[in-house]
């Protein structure tokens, strides 16, 4: 039996947060299914603290290898995703994505005949291997009287990577670019749906887990009807045990007992540790949550000790050197200020930046 308080630091386990055998970025963000990355900077990071070494020059590389590509694939929000899986999760999950913003688009003006003159333009300007920034894509887009302002652009391009015609290419200094997704990512299979059901159960519960069925809804985007199913598809290869009542799924990896020794970790805006959960209670305190909630749906980057969220953090640079603002919820003992240290060095040095002592508040 699973006790309820001992959720948090299994997920840390299980998310590859507190304890880590990969090298490579690709590797954690195959683990995961999905890294969310709307906070490119942030993301990176999240992909760098589950590495056993890593500076963020790595993770960038894996995107511009496109090892890791960058994209909508569920809940209409940018994650990371493994490039051997790009296809097969988008078509999954964004059509139920693109079916709740139809309306919105309508609003807009974008219907299929305006998609359709995007295709048409879009392809022609990127075929061969091409590659346009955003702003780029807008003036071609202009060019065929497709309006960009207002959004728009932004949800014409959005609208095309859900149909797996665009995705995020490299960047061009730092200009994000688009580039055509069969050019780009030419080992990007799909799936059947029952098939694709169970791979994204097995890599989030094994990624995640102990999580519910409305965790796994949340995160994936799917209906509660649809994960149920993906469950039952995943079968013997997930686990499940009530915990405080409740059923929860999980990889044989998040069975481990957690140590004892105090460990934390800063975690960037929009970590999957938080994140991925419908509910965050095992995590944070819900009298906390409004601390780490900074409006507008964004999560401000956490400091996690021994799996519990007990503060916030900001970062702000000064010449080669990072200085950190600490926001702790209540006062920490000496070993976490430590360990909360700890970590924050090795933040530093993932960007390449010396650190200066954190300042309170």
């Amino acid at each position: 039996m699973i006790a309820a308080t001992d959720i948090a630091r299994r997920r840390l386990a299980a998310q590859r947060i507190s304890r880590t055998e990969f090298i490579r970025p690709e590797q954690v963000v195959s683990w995961l299914g999905a890294v969310q990355a709307q906070d490119y900077l942030g993301a990176l990071w999240a992909v760098g603290l589950r590495l056993t070494e890593a500076r963020d020059r790595d993770v960038e590389r894996a995107l511009e290898e496109g090892k890791i590509v960058r994209t909508w694939p569920m809940r209409g929000t940018l994650h990371f995703v493994a490039a051997p899986d790009v296809r097969w999760m988008t078509e999954l999950l964004a059509p139920r994505a693109a079916k709740a913003a139809a309306s919105r688009l309508r609003a807009l003006g974008i219907d299929e005949p305006v998609l359709a003159r995007a295709r048409r333009v879009l392809v022609k300007h990127l075929e061969g291997g091409r590659r346009l920034t955003r702003p780029a894509a807008y003036r071609v887009l202009e060019r065929e009287k497709i309006a960009t302002a207002a959004t728009r652009g932004l949800h014409v391009l959005w609208r095309l990577a859900h149909d797996c015609l665009l995705c995020f290419g490299p960047r061009a200094g730092k200009q994000q670019t688009f580039v055509l997704f069969d050019d780009w990512l030419p080992q990007a299979k799909g799936l059947p749906r029952e098939e694709a059901l169970a791979e994204l159960a097995l890599r989030y519960f094994t990624g995640h887990g102990p999580a519910t069925v409305h965790d796994f809804a949340w995160w994936s985007g799917l209906k509660v009807s649809d994960a149920h199913l993906a469950i039952h598809l995943a079968g013997k290869r997930i686990d499940e045990e009530s915990i405080d009542g409740r059923r929860h799924w999980f990889g044989g990896s998040s069975t481990r007992s957690p140590t004892s020794r105090t460990r934390a970790h800063v975690l960037p805006a929009f970590d999957e540790f938080l994140v991925a959960y419908a509910n965050r209670a095992a995590a944070i305190d819900p009298a906390d949550s409004v601390h780490l909630n900074a409006g507008g749906g964004i999560l401000n980057p956490a400091i996690v000790v021994d799996g519990r969220v007990v503060g916030i953090w900001r970062r702000r640079f000064e010449g080669r050197e990072v200085r950190f603002a600490l926001a702790p919820f209540s006062d920490l003992s000496k070993a976490k200020t430590r360990a909360v240290g700890v970590a924050l060095r090795r933040y530093a040095r993932f960007i390449g930046f010396d650190v200066r002592p954190p300042s309170r508040g």
